[in-house]
């Protein structure tokens, strides 16, 4: 089982950044993909960037060009760096890491990291 480990959140004025890292453990056979979401109070959680195993990403259209998905393989963690942060990000971030094994998909989470903007 993979155990995945936030961290990073905090709260910020608009404009600021933050950089939050998801590091994961346990026995990792096939990454497919690992991804951050958020949720904020009275709304879905939503994708925010995913990157997958070949190194391709994808963001949500509100994201584009402040946040920045990467990878160090090596220390098995994800990180997702924050820039130009408005209210509107203010949410609760999870990674999520998804699994293949044998043509099916598992999905792991983490605990949740808070992120404020407020001025």
């Amino acid at each position: 089982q993979v155990q995945l480990v936030e961290s990073g959140g905090g709260s910020v004025q608009p404009g600021g950044s933050l950089r939050l890292s998801c590091a994961a453990s346990g026995r990792i056979v096939s990454v497919y993909a690992m991804g951050w979401y958020r949720q904020a109070p009275g709304k879905q959680r939503e994708l925010v960037a995913v990157i997958r195993s070949a190194g391709r990403t994808n963001y949500t259209d509100s994201v584009k060009g402040r946040f920045t998905i990467s990878r160090d393989n090596a220390k098995n963690t994800v990180y997702l760096q924050m820039n130009s942060l408005k209210f509107e990000d203010t949410a609760a971030y999870y990674c999520n890491a998804r699994i293949v094994l044998a043509g099916t998909y598992y999905d792991y989470w983490g605990q949740g990291t808070q992120v404020t903007v407020s001025s």
